[in-house]
């Protein structure tokens, strides 16, 4: 029998004595022993903060997303291993896809942050801020890394996905992470985890592995830590009340499983293909993982006129569900994660039983594929019918984590939202309709009780990712019961490692800190043209200001013929009486082109390889015929690009300060352009 290592201290370490025996949920044969017993928890995150967070925090973004970019690439390479030992947890194929390459895919999305994070270590956060009136008094937000570990403590149900979803944000961040899985399931997270250290790619200390207790690791926390949990919310309660958590303020995010709910609008009738996709939600939602998942659907609210036309359908739809060994073709639902769960969602489904009964399925003995279905721990999916939830408590406090859901009527949108708030907070709710009304009204209505509204109609059918998919771009998490935190959320994510600081100083100093180019600091003027510069010899602050052109009427009206845009402020027969100008004013654009005109260098091919875009553009003053305008053109951030095929031209991005002024030495537009520039070498 195999023992489960812990990876701590740069090494593989069993803990001491027997463990806690792990079994296989479809067979119940042991399959392993887990024990961290023995393990200097007080050392292992002083080794994460001393030798894995300071590996991190001296890389940059760009860095730290190639990283993840690279470790989803390689543990692609194992996908036919880590299938191979999912099986075990009781998952099926698309079970397993969806921990498995699911939590992969958070590695990439992830990678993909890096860039609009710039190339550095730290991310200034937001605009500048004028705090003096001369100029020379500013200030910005910085977001560093913090110094400490992020401590994840995952479920069972997700034991890829749970860890993967989680360090890809902390990595990306540069915070080194220690996660401790939920014991059950330890199994295939620490084979996951040997695959991560073999591959080299991250540095020493970014990771370490708990497999087995926690025991007092919480105890020695500090405030640079950061602690995320994910499992009921009385364990979740349980840890973030621990006296040394809330005596150093360690931020604690806690995602709980929660009654989440999907709703049926009452426009939506057996004839419409709306009616097919709430059944097909339902029926995905309560099988999928054997119906444990955080965001599985718990209550199902439908009118009361089409309550026994929806209990028919899903009957009908749960019927052509096959359980059995996960390893079968066949087999659409394996089982739980081991005897103790299904034991437990038993329990949980009698309570609820005291005002509900069972619509379909069986607590008895039920029939497998492939399988002993009292060896393994299956169990059929169980749609329980309560008539009168606004008088059962019961079923909004109450859940079975297993294939488990409960249908139940109302009368109007408005008991719709009210009952779907009783479940006292949710990570997820879906509304199913086709009119844009009942969908704004429940968005709006609900939104307070639930971290995601996924709103389900034909036009989205094919590309909706359902009810139960967090996405690694969107917020993962929700208000009271489902813990009140967030995961996830792209750059949201990230900062949840990181410490925000304000920082004030002159433009010369804030230039300096933040390594851009902040408005009022003083530039680096050259005989060189910035776009006859590689990359490499680009600097943060090279700066060109142009000579002037004039601004002349028939500039104005040529722009508009070649444009077409004749809006009446461009024309000179225009009456300008009540309106804000006092005359023909020139195009915005036409401003902006001249300004091009004006810094471009135009003569000969340069390093320069395209115009990449514009991320800001503002016109501040009108140009009348007669002005004359320069531009004040300074090098802002320079950002690098891989190479994505071996023929691709070595590259990055420069963003361009652009500041247009007139005679008077007043801005009259400003913008941040982007190029493409050349890399010398690769």
């Amino acid at each position: 029998m195999k023992t489960l290592h812990n990876y701590v201290l740069g090494q593989w370490i069993p803990g001491d004595g027997d463990g806690q025996l792990l079994y296989n949920a479809v067979t119940n044969e042991p399959i392993a022993t887990a024990s961290t017993k023995g393990i200097p928890f007080a050392d292992v995150l002083q080794y994460g903060r001393s030798v894995g967070n300071p590996a991190l925090r001296n890389m940059t973004f760009h860095e730290r997303g190639l990283m993840l970019k690279a470790l989803a690439l390689y543990l692609r390479e194992h996908l036919d291993e880590l299938y191979a030992i999912s099986y075990q947890t009781g998952a099926t194929r698309a079970d397993s896809w969806v921990d498995i390459e699911g939590g992969i895919g958070n590695l990439f999305a992830n990678a993909s942050l890096r860039r609009k994070l710039g190339n550095e270590s730290f991310y200034a956060e937001g605009e500048t801020h004028l705090l003096g009136k001369n100029g020379t008094f500013i200030g910005q937000h910085l977001l560093v890394p913090k110094e400490g570990v992020a401590i994840h403590i995952n479920a069972f149900n997700f034991p890829v996905w749970g860890m993967l979803e989680k360090i890809a944000v902390n990595l990306l961040a540069g915070m080194p992470a220690v996660v401790k899985p939920a014991t059950v399931t330890s199994f295939l997270t620490e084979a996951v985890v040997q695959k991560i250290i073999a591959s080299g790619i991250l540095p020493a200390g970014a990771l370490q592995l708990l497999c087995g207790s926690a025991g007092d690791m919480l105890n020695h926390t500090t405030f640079q830590d950061v602690v995320t949990f994910t499992g009921s919310a009385s364990t979740g309660m349980m840890l973030k009340s621990n006296p040394h958590i809330l005596q150093e303020t360690v931020p604690f995010t806690m995602e709980a499983d929660s009654l989440n709910c999907m709703v049926l609008g009452e426009d939506v009738t057996p004839e419409m293909p709306e009616w097919d996709l709430f059944v097909k939600e339902v029926r995905k939602e309560m099988t999928l993982k054997a119906g444990q998942r955080c965001t599985g659907v718990r209550r199902i609210f439908v009118p009361a006129n089409k309550l026994e036309a929806v209990q028919q359908s899903l009957a009908k739809a749960l019927a052509q569900t096959v359980i059995g060994n996960p390893l079968n073709d066949k087999v659409r639902m394996g089982s739980l994660a081991g005897q103790s769960q299904r034991q437990e969602v038993k329990a949980q489904v009698q309570t609820l039983m005291q005002h509900a009964s069972i619509a379909y399925g069986t607590l008895d003995d039920i029939d497998v594929v492939d399988a002993n279905g009292t060896v393994g721990a299956f169990m059929s999916p169980l749609l329980l019918l309560n008539t009168q939830p606004f008088d059962a408590s019961e079923v909004h406090d109450v859940e079975a984590f297993g294939p488990v859901s409960t249908l139940m009527p109302y009368n109007g949108l408005d008991e719709a939202i009210a009952l779907s708030k009783m479940g006292k907070g949710s990570l997820v709710s879906t509304i199913v309709t086709a009119n844009p009304s009942i969908a704004r009204k429940y968005v709006i209505g609900a939104g307070t009780h639930h971290g995601r509204i996924l709103v389900l109609n034909a036009e989205c059918a094919k590309e909706n990712t359902g009810h139960g998919s967090p996405l690694p771009l969107l917020v993962h998490g929700g208000p009271g019961r489902a813990g009140g935190g967030e995961e996830m959320g792209g750059l949201r994510g990230v900062k949840h490692y990181m410490q925000r600081l304000a920082v004030q100083g002159s433009p010369n100093m804030l230039t300096a800190v933040t390594g851009q180019y902040q408005p009022g600091a003083d530039g680096q003027h050259s005989t060189v043209h910035p776009f006859t510069k590689y990359f490499e010899e680009l600097s943060v602050g090279d700066q060109l200001i142009t000579e002037p052109r004039l601004i002349t009427a028939e500039d104005i009206t040529a722009f508009a013929d070649l444009s077409g845009d004749h809006f009446y402020a461009h024309l000179t027969n225009t009456d300008f009486a009540d309106t804000m100008f006092t005359g023909q004013v020139a195009h915005g654009y036409f401003i902006m082109s001249a300004a091009a005109g004006l810094f471009v260098e135009s003569y000969q091919k340069n390093p320069v390889l395209l115009n990449y875009g514009i991320d800001e553009l503002r016109f501040t003053k009108p140009v009348y015929p007669g002005a004359s305008v320069y531009v004040r053109f300074t090098c802002k951030e320079k950002l690098p690009q891989e190479k994505r095929e071996a023929t691709d031209i070595p590259r990055g991005i420069v963003k361009w300060y652009v500041e247009i002024l007139d005679e008077l030495n007043e801005i009259v537009g400003v913008a941040t352009i982007l190029t493409m520039v050349r890399k010398r070498e690769e």
